[in-house]
């Protein structure tokens, strides 16, 4: 038996895995700089020694570093678990109340979780028109989801006087860094307690 194709097989598999561990060490070395000096500081140079790879490199693997900061925009996405929001708000579809507390929750994930990415995403779009379209869409995405769930529910539903655009609007005024940030770090609170204050904060404002 010729094992020929085999190890080609998994010299594919191993040099495919290698790349992705590379964009990986990449990425966390480039987070830690860009919250540690600043986006406009850091330069690929820099990220480039810091993960211990060629300049080239980085270029290869994500173009350059507006492609490099967008792709960890991405990558804060996930880490907040979009798919469990999206089953808890499914599950819920009845129940307004637990729908908020899930968009909450989801929330307070990515916040703990990519809160400085979301910053420095928000500092570099002041001088890179492609992240600045990055952050734009993410927080457009963000309020089409609410539209789309506070659209489904019945009348009646909203307090008086809201509509749906004006409801969106409530919640982004609520439930942001910002305010996330003022509560953990100049205040203190926990992120459970965000999280609880949030879903009952909404509620209060948002149903009738």
């Amino acid at each position: 038996m010729n094992a020929e194709p085999d190890r080609r097989r998994y010299d594919s598999l191993r040099r495919a895995t290698q790349a992705r561990e590379t964009r990986v060490e990449i990425a966390v070395a480039a987070r830690r700089l860009f919250v540690s000096q600043g986006w406009a500081a850091t330069t690929v140079r820099e990220v480039a020694r810091e993960a211990g790879v060629s300049v080239p490199t980085v270029y290869a693997a994500y173009g350059n570093k507006a492609g490099l900061t967008r792709a960890l925009a991405d990558a804060a996405d996930l880490s907040a678990d979009v798919p469990r929001m999206l089953e808890t708000l499914e599950a819920s579809a009845a129940d307004p109340g637990r729908q908020l507390a899930a968009m909450a929750a989801y929330d307070r994930r990515l916040f703990e979780r990519a809160g400085d990415v979301i910053a420095l995403v928000r500092e570099a779009a002041r001088t890179e028109p492609e992240l600045a379209a990055a952050y734009r869409e993410g927080r457009g995405q963000g309020d089409r989801t609410r539209e789309l769930v506070f659209s489904s529910w019945p009348d009646g539903v909203l307090r008086r006087g809201l509509d749906v655009r004006s409801a969106v609007d409530v919640y982004a005024a609520l439930c942001n860094i910002d305010v996330y940030t003022t509560l953990t770090v100049e205040r203190g609170w926990s992120p459970d307690r965000v999280e609880r204050w949030w879903s009952e904060a909404l509620a209060r404002e948002l149903l009738r």
